[in-house]
């Protein structure tokens, strides 16, 4: 028998359409992309790729902690950007965000045309308990 567990948390953005904010399946965490939605507004943060990769990493962090994990237990991401010119910032804050546990991911980057709400960032994970 498998198990089965929604995650869903306050602390991240609700789902804007017909998704959950992620899933446990059998050891592991399966979570739905994050944009930069401030989730105590609900609006998307002001500013540019900085400013949008830093609050998408706090909700990736909220879904992480929701289901009992830390950022060393990510073991892939996939990132999609709406220019590769925003490649090095988004590096810079991706990179601060998993230097701290001294683990990287296997990763994605993928550009894109565009992305829910005008987002130029979005990231997704997989992650094990």
């Amino acid at each position: 028998m498998s198990s089965f567990q929604k995650i869903e948390t306050t602390n991240a953005p609700a789902a804007i359409g017909p998704y959950s904010q992620g899933f446990i399946a059998n050891g592991t965490l399966y979570a739905s992309g994050q944009i930069p939605i401030n989730p105590a507004t609900g609006e998307m943060v002001a500013g540019g790729i900085t400013e949008q990769t830093e609050q998408v990493m706090k909700n990736v962090d909220a879904i992480l902690k929701e289901a009992g994990l830390t950022p060393d237990r990510v073991v892939k991401t996939t990132c999609y950007l709406t220019s590769m010119d925003h490649f090095a910032a988004f590096n810079d804050i991706y990179s601060d965000y998993f230097a701290p546990h001294n683990h990287f991911p296997a990763r994605s980057c993928i550009a894109v045309k565009e992305l829910p709400k005008g987002a130029l960032v979005e990231v997704e994970i997989l992650g094990l308990i």
